[in-house]
């Protein structure tokens, strides 16, 4: 039975050498060459092909490459690749690729570790991303505010999977924490928006202990202030006044997030 797919992309599968040509490629020092190669092996596999071949010389030749193209074609062909087999297990040569997700998560280049980190948000296989999680929660740390935007999103995404709340028990305090101290615009509206998802009740603790600077808040963060609020007042009529000096504030603040907010919908 053909299995469903969200993309699809034509390409002519052409002939079974040209699986050696991308082998031959991958196996080789020439950088352009290899990302070609990369390339028609992603193809190949949009188009129904599993080349399970190619996945030893990709683990060899491929993940200890320090090109930027190279790594975000590799975490695309891991994306798209099988990890489980028909019973639903991961397979056991994905151990072989948690090793390598663990390094870039701690390599010294800022854009190894967020493509990495956006990666996961993506990966939904416990037995891959369980050995990950101190890497990931170290992110959050990190003195770029690249990766720290990205390690939220990884939590966040994590956090949401059906077994989630065990493999970060302390996740939305943690989250909550790092709302009350970090600076950047983008990294306090994704800490938001997983409190907004994660912990509801959190994010609400959040907006109302701060509401005198929501004002001064972002046009991003207001953003997500909205429709928690929209959320609120949906499920609960009777705190519908509870949030009028916030609106009112969003109406006073320089940026125009609230003219986003729909008639009717508070």
């Amino acid at each position: 039975m053909e299995k469903s797919c969200s993309l699809l992309v034509h390409f002519d599968k052409g002939t079974p050498a040209l699986a050696n040509e991308i082998k031959e490629a991958l196996e080789g020092n020439d950088i352009p060459a290899k990302i070609d190669a990369m390339k028609n092996a992603i193809m190949l596999l949009l188009n129904g092909e599993t080349l399970p071949q190619l996945f030893i010389t990709i683990v060899r030749y491929v993940l200890p490459s320090e090109d930027h193209t190279v790594q975000k074609l590799l975490l695309l062909y891991l994306e798209i690749i099988d990890k489980t087999d028909g019973k639903g297990r991961v397979l056991p040569e994905m151990i072989l690729i948690c090793q390598n997700l663990r390094n870039n998560l701690q390599h010294p280049n800022e854009y190894i570790r967020g493509v990495t980190l956006r990666f996961l948000c993506r990966l939904n296989e416990v037995e891959i991303i369980e050995p990950l999680i101190p890497s990931i929660m170290s992110n959050l740390e990190h003195r770029h505010p690249y990766i720290r935007r990205n390690a939220i999103l990884a939590v966040m995404s994590i956090y949401k999977l059906p077994q989630g709340e065990q493999l970060l028990v302390d996740a939305p305090e943690t989250i909550e924490k790092f709302l009350s101290t970090e600076q950047d615009a983008s990294a306090k509206r994704n800490a938001f928006l997983m409190l907004f998802n994660c912990a509801q009740d959190r994010a609400v603790n959040y907006l109302l202990t701060n509401v005198d600077r929501v004002s001064d808040w972002g046009e991003l963060l207001q953003m997500v202030v909205l429709e928690l609020i929209r959320k609120v007042c949906r499920t609960n009529k009777a705190e519908k006044g509870k949030y009028i000096k916030i609106i009112i504030s969003l109406l006073n603040a320089p940026s125009a997030a609230v003219v986003y907010a729909r008639p009717g919908t508070l």
